[in-house]
């Protein structure tokens, strides 16, 4: 018998790689069964035609006859499943209740789902190659469709993994995710990728103890320095600053006096979640902070069960305090302009991206990562919060 998943348990997961069509039950199986079907070859399925396609990013979500979740109107026709693809039309403003500031709902050919529980992606497949190049151990890639199911390899060891088999849904690479591949292969009739998550900067997660997935080459698109060159590369560093206010949940860059950039966040929750109480403990650090560590892409793993998290490939980590608190990508969620982190700001995958490039330290794809010591620092970070 499979556990069943509340909206608790998939947001530990960080809502990464949890599908809506289970694979096999993870109890009533012997495990060399249940591991064959884990390392199968997988090919992509077919994607909505639709040039954004919203993907459901938590269990049990509402497709509802109108943008409002008011119980008095009774709008909730369906229930979706994570990863449902759905064909995205438009956003509209609707009518939330509950204390939330996002009032979206987004527009589907069958009704109405609230925003924030819904990713855009689009399907942009790849014509891969067939053989690593030349020269190389391996190189960084973009998912650049939904989502692609993955063929394990090697050890059964990571959070990830297991909380995948005892939920009973396939692992899976999400839109805006960027991982190191570091094989290639066509043995099982089309080219697929590997995936390593090793301890030399290529996201130090579980590929250094021997867990590896392969991923149909067809969803990734291989990165290219033009994709991390620094934008607006002549403006002296020290004219460059983020902005980020903790109340209105906005990130602002400016060189000299002048925004050139802008978007919602969402920083750290203002409670503890295993109490329930209003905490600062998961807070957004406020003040002067400063970008010092840049990695393309980093395993995120942290906490307890009730409140930790286990995230691979979490894109364009740009670090402003500690080890710890980044800017970076989000693909589990679109609540941007909410608090719901444990104390990063998250950002779209495209924005954290924009964000990778225009700060410093610059970041090549052959460096994969690059970390300053004080005195030495990269762009300055200030975080701001009204007080009473």
């Amino acid at each position: 018998m499979t556990r069943k998943m509340s909206r608790r348990d998939f947001l530990k997961l960080s809502g990464a790689g949890l599908g809506a069509l289970a694979f096999m039950p993870a109890k009533g199986f012997p495990f060399d069964v249940l591991f064959d079907e884990l390392s199968k070859p997988k090919r992509l399925p077919q994607f909505p035609a639709s040039a954004i396609i919203g993907r459901v990013v938590d269990p049990d979500i509402d497709l509802r006859s109108r943008p409002t979740n008011d119980p008095n109107l009774n709008s909730s026709i369906a229930k979706l499943g994570a990863d449902t693809l759905v064909e995205w039309n438009r956003e509209v403003i609707g009518n939330v209740i509950g204390g939330l500031n996002n009032q979206r709902y987004v527009e589907t050919p069958n009704g109405y789902i609230y925003a924030s529980v819904l990713q855009p992606t689009r399907n942009v497949p790849n014509t891969p190659i067939t053989q690593m190049p030349a020269g190389q151990n391996g190189f960084w890639a973009e998912v650049t469709v939904p989502y692609v199911e993955l063929a394990h390899e090697g050890a059964v060891a990571s959070p990830w993994l297991n909380d995948h088999i005892a939920y009973n849904f396939p692992p899976r690479l999400y839109y805006g995710q960027v991982v190191w591949i570091d094989q290639v292969r066509t043995s099982n009739g089309f080219a697929e990728y590997r995936w390593n998550e090793d301890a030399n900067g290529h996201g130090y997660g579980y590929g250094a103890y021997g867990e590896f997935f392969w991923g149909d080459g067809a969803a990734f698109k291989i990165l290219t320095d033009e994709d991390v060159s620094p934008i607006s590369p002549d403006v002296a560093p020290d004219q460059k600053r983020i902005d980020v206010d903790l109340d209105r949940q906005t990130l602002s860059c400016y060189e000299g006096a002048t925004e050139v950039f802008y978007c919602r966040v969402s920083t750290g929750i203002a409670f503890d979640p295993e109490t329930g109480q209003i905490s600062d403990k998961l807070a957004t650090p406020v003040g002067n902070l400063l970008t010092h560590w840049k990695i393309i892409s980093l395993n995120m793993t942290a906490g307890s069960f009730q409140s930790g998290y286990s995230t691979p490939a979490v894109p364009w980590s740009t670090m402003i305090s500690g080890d710890g608190i980044a800017i970076h990508g989000a693909f589990w969620h679109n609540s941007f302009g909410e608090k719901r982190s444990h104390g990063c700001i998250n950002v779209t995958p495209e924005n954290a991206k924009w964000i990778f490039r225009w700060t410093t330290p610059h970041v090549s794809l052959a460096q994969s990562e690059q970390r300053l010591s004080l005195p030495d620092h990269g762009t300055i970070v200030v975080t701001t919060k009204l007080t009473f």
